[in-house]
């Protein structure tokens, strides 16, 4: 496919799906691309955030959709209404976190239903139509718990290690394509859920907030959250036709935690 872009909006005539697009950093990632010129379609379960973070975007085109990752016909209906994507921002995911002993079924299956399934359905849904076009960028936003392991997450480290393991092998049957797969690995990220895993935390331990929360950026050498558009400026990067050659990467995006 021939490159439709200009050099300030180089991503002009491209069509951005981003699962979970409404909140955190999805909803970095939509602003990201969208000053690259990419249309959007924000995908996730919350009508009215999704509504709200399209209304926010301005200059191209921009829809919502309700869909849920975890339910096949949910999402097959989503993408049919997006249209032809030529780019897929897997970001949807949950974290639960437990001792392994507590660890039941409902917890299990839910985590890699929605982490790992749920990416892996999108990206057979997206993948073959990029594919027969010659062109395409799957960017899926997994973590650096998919490249090391942390305590009291078992599922979620597994999930996201799996993530990472379908980006690399779908690289690889790529490779030729014109469609490139990568994953980010973002570490602590402040976001929603990050404060819902402050909120566990203090519940479970009766520790303070502000010292959890320290202690949570205390894992990056920068002794920080990382920041929803620190990760957005990476996936957009990867998204750009200049990023041709990237492909079957896992970025950790973590001040220097993962080397």
């Amino acid at each position: 496919m021939a490159e439709t872009g200009s050099s300030d909006r180089p991503l002009a005539g491209r069509h951005a799906l981003i699962t979970g697009g409404g909140r955190g950093i999805g909803a970095a990632v939509a602003d990201a691309l969208a000053r690259l010129g990419a249309d959007l379609t924000l995908v996730g379960r919350d009508a009215a955030v999704l509504e709200a973070k399209a209304a926010s975007i301005r200059d191209v085109s921009v829809a919502s959709v309700v869909g849920d990752v975890d339910d096949e016909d949910s999402m097959t209906a989503a993408f049919e209404r997006a249209g032809p994507v030529s780019i897929l921002i897997n970001n949807a995911g949950i974290a639960e976190s437990a001792p392994f002993g507590r660890i039941d079924d409902g917890h299990w299956d839910r985590t890699i239903a929605t982490n790992l399934t749920g990416t892996f359905r999108c990206m057979r849904i997206a993948y073959p139509a990029m594919a027969k076009a010659g062109w395409g960028r799957i960017v899926n936003v997994a973590s650096t718990a998919g490249l090391k392991g942390y305590a009291y997450t078992v599922a979620y480290c597994a999930s996201k290690h799996g993530v990472v393991g379908l980006t690399r092998a779908l690289a690889m049957e790529a490779a030729r394509t014109g469609v490139t797969v990568n994953a980010v690995c973002p570490g602590f990220t402040d976001t929603e859920m990050a404060a819902r895993a402050v909120a566990n935390i203090v519940a479970k331990t009766g520790r303070g907030e502000e010292e959890t929360l320290n202690e949570l950026a205390g894992i990056n050498p920068q002794g920080r959250l990382v920041r929803p558009e620190e990760v957005a400026e990476t996936v957009a990067w990867l998204c750009l036709p200049s990023s041709a050659a990237i492909t079957g990467q896992a970025i950790a995006i973590a001040g220097g935690e993962v080397q």
